[in-house]
């Protein structure tokens, strides 16, 4: 079978950031009647994906569990599906939960890669981002787990607010790196709608920076972190090398097979796609019931695979084959798009430069329009 993964979301939060839509609550109220729906919904996949390579607890906040809870989830994780002697086991953590005894119960489950929300090591972006954490959390967080032995684990930090400064961002960089973390996730701020930063940003109360600072941010950021080494694999993300890139989220760019399990969750198998409720409530109400919680599904075209395939593909460094250029029309923008630095061949790939990156999104349609 194919080398699947894993991906387990729990929504659980203290209090929701004001500039995230992913789904998640601050209200645990359900929190029991998650973690036995979830054990419900693994029942009905037992045995349907075979062996999973990679693990991934996101969120939400997987390490705000308490740790009976966790240590239950996990157990019941293993009782009811397999997992390859090297799998992945990664986790989304707050620098909050990581006391000692929570990073020695990481270490107990089997995980082996850990990825700390950080953000920033500055206190008022961390306020105005809605983080509860302090930069001193931030950093002893990552000593603990460096001194508990880990040896893969991730950070995630955003740029780009409001009056930030790059100076100030690149000095966050260099903090970050003191720590030689085997991974980065540099996310520019995103302002969605819906959320309370959303509702601000219409009422006038907040802009973005622009797209020449935006551009300026991102071009820096990847001279900088590949100039110490790192390698820029994936628009948002660098690895100190091939061995530490994220084998779990390579799957969601691959196109390989992967489960999804809880409120939200998309799973892909056999070019079918389908996601969960996006309600705790609705989501245990289903399992309760004896019914999938699946609110949608989807079975894609053979021209809506090829153009996922080339869209995804265009977001990390791996590009796709040429042959997936099928057209003259097509072969003339690829030429267009090469010469004006977007795009370059390596062997038999397309591969979007770091310029490419800047407009990842719009890349293919341009090509396949």
């Amino acid at each position: 079978m194919e080398q699947a993964g894993l991906y387990i979301h729990v929504p659980f939060c203290r209090s929701k950031c004001p500039y995230c839509d992913f789904y998640s609550v601050a209200n645990t109220s359900l929190m029991s009647d998650l973690l036995d729906a979830m054990v419900s919904e693994m029942s009905l996949y037992k045995g349907r994906f075979g062996a999973f390579y990679t693990l991934y607890l996101g969120g939400g906040t997987p390490s705000f569990l308490p740790e009976p809870r966790l240590e239950i989830l996990m157990t019941r994780v293993r009782d009811q599906f397999v997992f390859a002697p090297e799998a992945e086991v990664s986790i989304e953590t707050n620098p909050k939960d990581l006391t000692v005894e929570k990073v020695a119960l990481l270490k107990a489950l089997g995980f082996n890669r850990i990825n700390v929300g950080v953000q920033s090591f500055d206190d008022g972006e961390l306020s105005f981002l809605g983080r509860k954490h302090s930069a001193k959390d931030a950093l002893g967080a990552v000593s603990r787990l460096r001194e508990a032995g880990f040896e893969n684990i991730g950070m995630d930090l955003i740029y780009g607010l409001p009056g930030q400064d790059l100076r100030h961002w690149l000095d966050t960089l260099e903090r970050a790196l003191s720590f030689e973390p085997e991974h980065l996730s540099c996310y520019q701020l995103t302002i969605e709608k819906g959320t309370p930063f959303g509702r601000m940003k219409e009422k006038g109360d907040l802009t973005s920076i622009g797209e020449d600072l935006e551009r300026e941010f991102f071009l820096k950021t990847s001279r900088f972190l590949t100039d110490r080494g790192y390698l820029h694999y994936e628009i948002s993300n660098f690895a100190q090398d091939l061995e530490h890139v994220c084998r779990h989220n390579e799957k969601y760019w691959h196109r390989s097979s992967y489960l999804g399990l809880g409120p939200s969750a998309h799973s892909f198998q056999q070019g079918q796609r389908w996601w969960n409720s996006r309600s705790v409530r609705a989501y245990c109400a289903a399992l309760k019931s004896g019914r999938a919680p699946v609110e949608g599904k989807e079975t894609l075209s053979p021209a809506q695979v090829h153009l996922e395939s080339v869209a995804l593909g265009l977001r990390t460094r791996r590009g796709f084959k040429f042959s997936e250029i099928l057209g003259p029309t097509e072969r003339k923008r690829l030429d267009e798009l090469e010469a004006t630095g977007f795009l370059h061949r390596v062997g038999n790939r397309v591969i979007a430069t770091t310029k490419g990156f800047l407009v990842a999104d719009h890349l293919p349609l341009y090509l396949f329009d």
